[in-house]
């Protein structure tokens, strides 16, 4: 490709089952990193939704270095340039409360999506 052209690509997580509040305290920390930047940073944070975080920002690089046929991209070269999280459809359960009543639990879901993006 020529000089000043930039490419993009998308990776997406749907339905991971885990609330979209809890994912975006982590999803956060990642918003305008290079690739390998935002993968040491998932690495050594201590929350369970750095992981899928982690294999959707993976899954993002893997898929821009499809779409650049064939040419070295390094990671420290692409950045994110957004990453958000969407709520997806609710699993709802009910639970036997005190006084033969029942209590309504709300199983959430997530969509993860990142955009990264390689300037040259």
């Amino acid at each position: 490709m020529g000089k000043g052209i930039s490419m993009e690509a998308i990776a997406q997580t749907k339905f991971l089952r885990m609330s979209p509040r809890k994912i975006r305290r982590v999803i956060n920390l990642i918003q305008g990193m290079n690739v390998e930047d935002a993968l040491n940073m998932l690495h050594f944070t201590r929350k369970d939704a750095a992981e899928p975080i982690a294999k959707t920002v993976q899954s993002a690089f893997a898929n821009l270095s499809n779409v650049e046929e064939g040419e070295r991209v390094d990671m420290k070269d692409v950045l994110i340039t957004s990453a958000f999280v969407d709520g997806g459809p609710t699993l709802k359960r009910f639970r036997p409360m005190s006084m033969g009543r029942a209590g309504k639990i709300r199983k959430r879901t997530s969509h993860i999506t990142v955009k990264v993006e390689h300037n040259e």
